[in-house]
C-alpha cells in the first residue's frame, strides 16, 4: 500500500460516513492533509503511511489548530516501526491519536469505537471502574480475593476501580469472565483525553501555547490584525500564515505579495474555510490584481491599515465577497 492509496481509502471512508471534505493540502510542509466536517464534528486529518513520521512540531501545530477551530486532530496510517497498525487499536504520537483505516471505518460507519490502546509494553484497555466496583461489591468479594483470582495486587484492583487505570487485555478478559459484565471503556477518538482517566494531559500546555503567540513586529500584518482585537495564532506548516480569532469569528489568514502561488494557496484556503466554517483572507503586500479567489478575499495591506476594529473587517470581507 502506498500513501496515495491510503489517502483515497480515508477519503472513501469519510465520504461514505457523510463528511464534507476539503481539497487535499498539497503544499509542503503541511500540518494536516484533509479537513472534514459532519454536523458539529470537525476533523483535521494527517495521513502518514508510517505514523512514526509524525514529528513533535507538526503534532503541536495540529493540536492548536484543532483547538482554535473547535475540532479534533487525528493521524491515520498503516504501520508503526516494522509492524502494521492493528484493527480496533489506537496509538498515541505526541498526544495525537493515530489509527488505521479499518478502525476509522468501524468508528464512523459502523459506530463501533475502539477499546484498546497501544503503549510501551503492549496493548491496554481502560476499565469502567464504577462498574467493576459494583460488580465486586454485589458479590461481596474483597479486593484481596479478586486480586488473587486475577493475579495482581490489591492496590492495582483499587486503581482500576477508583482511577480507571489501564489494564492489560488478559486482565480485562479475566475480570469480565468473573463478573459476566462488560468492563472495557470505549475510546472516543474525537476526545482522546475526555474518556481516558489514566491519560495525562501535556504538562507544559501554557508554554507550548505561548510559542505560537510570539510578539509580532509593530508594522507586521499579524500585529495589525491583533490590534483589531483578534487573538492571532501563527502557523508554520499550514497553507495559511495564521488563524485570527475573536468572540464572533475565526479567519484563516494568509500573507504574501501577489503571485501565482497566492492563487493556489487562496484556492486551498477557500476549500478549508468552507469545511471549517471560517472566513478566509489573504493580505497582500503591495497591489492585488484580483479581489477574491472563490471564498478567499484578497485585501491589500494598505486597505487593512484603514480598518479600525474586527467588526469593520468582517463587514469589509462580506462586502468584497458580494462584489466579486
Amino acid at each position: 500500500m502506498t500513501k496515495e492509496v491510503l489517502i483515497h481509502q480515508i477519503i472513501d471512508v469519510l465520504s461514505h460516513a457523510g463528511f464534507v471534505l476539503s481539497d487535499r493540502c498539497n503544499i509542503r510542509p503541511r500540518s494536516f492533509d484533509i479537513a472534514a466536517r459532519k454536523d458539529e464534528t470537525l476533523l483535521l486529518c494527517k495521513v502518514l503511511f508510517n505514523i512514526d513520521g509524525l514529528n513533535e512540531e507538526t503534532a503541536r501545530e495540529m493540536k492548536f489548530l484543532a483547538e482554535y477551530l473547535g475540532g479534533s486532530a487525528i493521524v491515520v496510517g498503516a504501520k508503526t516501526r516494522d509492524q502494521m497498525l492493528e484493527d480496533s487499536v489506537v496509538y498515541m504520537r505526541y498526544d495525537i491519536l493515530a489509527l488505521n483505516v479499518q478502525t476509522l471505518h468501524d468508528y464512523f460507519i459502523e459506530g463501533i469505537p475502539p477499546l484498546v490502546s497501544a503503549a510501551p509494553g503492549g496493548l491496554y484497555v481502560s476499565i469502567e471502574g464504577d462498574l467493576l466496583k459494583k460488580a465486586r461489591t454485589d458479590q461481596s468479594m474483597s479486593l484481596g480475593t479478586l486480586a488473587s483470582m486475577v493475579g495482581v495486587s490489591r492496590r492495582t484492583i483499587s486503581k482500576y476501580e477508583e482511577e480507571g487505570m489501564d489494564a492489560s487485555i488478559d486482565v480485562v478478559l479475566q475480570l469480565e469472565e468473573i463478573f459476566r459484565v462488560e468492563l472495557a471503556r470505549p475510546i472516543d477518538i474525537l476526545r482522546p483525553y475526555g474518556n481516558r482517566k489514566s491519560r495525562k494531559e501535556p504538562e507544559n500546555e501554557k508554554e507550548e501555547t505561548e510559542k505560537y503567540h510570539i510578539p509580532f513586529p509593530e508594522d507586521s500584518v499579524l500585529s495589525m490584525i491583533s490590534m483589531l482585537g483578534y487573538d492571532v495564532l501563527q502557523t508554520s506548516q499550514a497553507p495559511f500564515k495564521a488563524i485570527s480569532k475573536d468572540k464572533s469569528s475565526v479567519i484563516l489568514t494568509g500573507i504574501s505579495e501577489f503571485n501565482t502561488t497566492v492563487i493556489k494557496r487562496a484556492h486551498l484556503m477557500s476549500s478549508i474555510s468552507c469545511v471549517t466554517e471560517t472566513q478566509s483572507v489573504f493580505i497582500i503586500n503591495g497591489h492585488a490584481k484580483i479581489k477574491s479567489v472563490e471564498n478567499t478575499v484578497l485585501i491589500e495591506k494598505k486597505e487593512l491599515g484603514k480598518i479600525s476594529d474586527s467588526q469593520e473587517l468582517l463587514t469589509f470581507i462580506e462586502e468584497r465577497k458580494e462584489g466579486s
